[in-house]
């Protein structure tokens, strides 16, 4: 399931072309991507340290998954299939909200996406795919808000750009019961 495409997008999220992954990010260009949080029943979130060979992110700890959509594909069909690749799960995840970001990360690279957020829950155990991910854990909320405030570089930039909204969306539509 490579992915070597993503779709750039104007601010308002229409497609204006299709180019290749690394040449995006080398160049900054605004692209459509997406980010799954999954949360379990008892308030835990799921994260994944992703694996270290990847050509940016590698060994940091980022949400259950992030990834492109591509030209034509339905975004959150998408998802729901990366999320699978990924992590080997199975679970109904409804659209947040989205929202634009821009950064520049390790090895030269700009990340600047038009990131559509979503949400599931699952009990189930991930079945993570080696290629994708080295490690995960289930974290409750305030004991990963901790570990970002005392070590903000072992986490991806999207990641701490996205918790704090998740969250309150969350919160505003009793979509989620914390553990703090």
């Amino acid at each position: 399931m490579e992915r070597n495409k993503v779709v750039l997008v104007d601010q308002n999220d229409q497609t204006v072309g299709e180019m290749d992954k690394l040449l995006a990010h080398e160049r900054g260009e605004l692209h459509r991507a997406f980010s799954i949080f999954i949360f379990n029943s008892r308030g835990e979130m799921l994260i994944h340290q992703r694996a270290a060979d990847k050509y940016h992110g590698g060994g940091l700890w980022t949400n259950a998954c992030c990834s492109h959509p591509q030209l034509h594909e339905d975004l959150e069909q998408g998802a729901l299939q990366r999320l699978q690749f990924e992590m080997g799960l199975v679970c109904p995840i409804n659209a947040l909200f989205s929202f634009i970001y821009h950064a520049k990360v390790e090895n030269d690279l700009i990340e600047h996406e038009f990131d559509h957020v979503f949400v599931g829950y699952s009990d189930d155990t991930p079945l993570p795919n080696p290629a994708e991910v080295q490690d995960f854990r289930w974290i409750s909320v305030s004991k990963l808000q901790e570990e970002i405030r005392t070590s903000p570089e072992k986490f991806t930039y999207w990641f701490k750009s996205a918790l704090d909204q998740v969250l309150s969306t969350l919160e505003q539509t009793n979509s989620f019961a914390t553990n703090r």
